[in-house]
């Protein structure tokens, strides 16, 4: 009988990182002395790196000599036309705003859309864009489909966004709405995919009020990926065609090339309407650059534009969802609950379900990424209490229906190698969960408080 042959990474490894693992005792030490927060390790004292997938990527040779090419000029550099030219090709949007990264491209779009007491629709907001929208005084608003909240659930669209609840968000508030959003893939809800038929729906609503519709698309190819793997009438289809199918249906969308543009720096804003880009562009004046580089070098220009091309290839979407699926499957053989079905660049360990006596207000996603890098080296990020920051009304904690430890996976960074260290670590942890203890703040910024809060233990 002829053996099938396993997939192998579609890239070969000519650049290495020397990486080595500190002793228990000196994690225990050194997450102590960052407050017990994640963000203040030094990255030479991690040994998986699983903070986040931004800015994290290892670029493919095609980007490195892009980056020889970089045209510094201050305005009308040929790479920002070729960037041009690949989001045109890529996503079918015409204009396009380059930022040093993708909250400055939200900080662009809502400063000229949102005014006070606005609300923004959504299928689930993410910290910088809840933050954006709070910060310009308006009201985000998830209305992401139910099944989103129920971890055990294998419903394929997660992501999707409750056409029924937008339609009765809009008719009821739609004179202070100014646009909807959609988040592909639906970080908070666990990196969930958006169906095409949903994204679809989303866009028909939005027209039927007159509302501009955006997409978030840092992660639109792995999106993109899911779409051909699981819904009808896509599976013959090319990642390029979905991808353009995707975004035929916006009106634009804000983009963190850190993400599935496969760069280390960058983002831009794109739409298709002329006037709204004359008044994002002028705006961009003041606070990324002048538009055509936007705060980006020529060559970082040029190695997005390449990115861009690179991630809809569909071997390496295959490579880095299964990668991704690999850890997650691991993990439920150990039986350590996780957010399902695994999303696409990410695995959310389920808190409630692993430490269920610790209660939200003791931040047990933190905990848990506290207990994971003392036992095995291991960076994880909290997706849950601390994230959510506060209700600005009431002051209290905005408690989240999902508490997780996000293991955000870097793209062509980790062998499968690794993802057996870190399943055997969270293994580790859950056969002693029941000596976890709780958190409790001992500083906490007012904005997106997760990044510099700092902890001590509950004993």
């Amino acid at each position: 009988m002829k053996r099938p042959l396993p997939q192998a990474e579609p890239f070969r490894i000519k650049v290495v990182e020397p990486v080595s693992m500190t002793t228990r005792e000196e994690r225990a030490a050194k997450i102590e002395a960052s407050g017990f927060n994640l963000f203040g390790l030094k990255s030479t004292d991690v040994y998986i790196d699983l903070l986040t997938d931004s800015g994290t990527s290892a670029m493919s040779d095609n980007q490195w000599a892009g980056m020889m090419l970089g045209d510094e000029a201050y305005a009308g550099s040929k790479n920002y036309y070729n960037l041009l030219a690949a989001v045109d090709d890529v996503m079918g949007f015409p204009h396009v705003v380059p930022t040093h990264q993708g909250r400055a491209a939200e900080n662009l779009l809502l400063y000229v859309m949102l005014r006070e007491g606005n609300f923004v629709p959504n299928n689930m907001h993410f910290d910088t864009t809840k933050a954006h929208v709070l910060h310009k005084r308006g009201v985000p608003v998830d209305l992401v489909r139910s099944e989103a909240f129920d971890p055990t659930s294998e419903y394929p669209f997660k992501g999707d966004m409750d056409l029924e609840q937008l339609e009765r968000f809009l008719l009821e508030h739609g004179d202070q709405v100014p646009l909807v959003l959609l988040t592909v893939t639906c970080n908070s809800g666990g990196g969930q995919p958006v169906s095409m038929a949903n994204i679809r729906g989303v866009s028909s609503i939005a027209k039927k009020y007159s509302k501009p519709f955006f997409i978030d698309a840092c992660r639109f190819a792995e999106n993109a990926y899911f779409i051909k793997q699981r819904e009808s009438g896509y599976g013959e289809k090319t990642i390029a065609e979905i991808v353009r199918e995707m975004f035929s249906y916006a009106d634009g969308c804000t983009m963190s090339a850190k993400k599935d543009a496969l760069v280390n720096i960058g983002g831009f804003l794109a739409m298709r309407d002329a006037q709204l880009y004359q008044e994002t562009s002028g705006l961009a004046v003041l606070f990324e650059g002048f538009p055509t580089y936007g705060g980006l070098a020529g060559r970082d220009m040029e190695a997005l534009a390449r990115g861009l091309r690179e991630v809809i290839d569909g071997d390496y979407l295959a490579y880095r969802v299964g990668q991704v699926k690999y850890l997650g499957d691991l993990l439920v053989s150990y039986g350590v609950p996780i957010i399902m079905p695994v999303g696409g660049h990410a695995v959310y360990l389920d808190a409630k379900r692993f430490l269920p006596h610790i209660p939200q207000g003791q931040f047990p996603a933190q905990a848990l990424g506290v207990e994971l890098y003392i036992e095995g080296g291991v960076r994880g990020v909290e997706i849950g209490t601390c994230l959510a920051g506060r209700h600005p009304k009431t002051g209290d904690h905005d408690y989240p229906k999902l508490e997780m430890l996000r293991l955000t996976i870097p793209r062509r960074v980790y062998t499968d190698r690794h993802m057996d260290v870190i399943a055997v670590a969270c293994a580790n942890v859950w056969d002693r969960r029941a000596e976890i203890s709780g958190l409790e703040f001992t500083y906490e910024a007012p904005i997106l408080r997760h990044f510099t809060a700092k902890f001590k233990r509950l004993v």
